[in-house]
């Protein structure tokens, strides 16, 4: 099967996989993370997806036993930042692939965006995984 016969998955699809458990913990990284939120962004409102997708990470982390690694700091922002990028585009009908194109900054995960407007310590911190904490780095 060549790469144009593969069928694409739906936003709805990756969304509804995730949600039911389907993914894997070990196969559910930083671009998965971005990927789902993107999903939830393209199906709702920026709230709701804030919402549902805040709402399936800690249920992901629960399954998983980590729920300490939740943070709704991280969360939030990702979310911001992927609705404001969606907006910005130029790009009429947005699907995932010219997204990434658009966006490979929002892919990287060590040394990433949030390292513009955060210290590490913040985000490290119990608050940032509790509630949503504003940015306190300007560059």
């Amino acid at each position: 099967m060549t790469a144009t016969q593969i069928p694409q998955v739906t936003d709805q699809e990756i969304i509804t996989s995730f949600e039911s458990g389907a993914v894997p913990e070990a196969g559910f990284h930083h671009a998965d993370h971005v990927r789902l939120a993107f999903a939830y962004l393209k199906v709702h409102s920026v709230l709701a997806a804030l919402e549902k997708f805040s709402a399936a990470l800690k249920q992901f982390a629960a399954r998983h036993g980590k729920t300490q690694l939740y943070n709704e700091t991280i969360t939030c922002s990702y979310i911001f930042l992927i609705a404001e990028r969606i907006a910005r585009s130029s790009t009429v009908e947005l699907d995932w692939d010219r997204f990434v194109e658009q966006n490979p900054d929002l892919l990287v995960w060590k040394n990433g965006i949030l390292n513009r407007y955060y210290e590490d310590a913040t985000l490290k911190s119990e608050l940032a995984r509790r509630v949503f904490v504003f940015p306190d780095k300007i560059r």
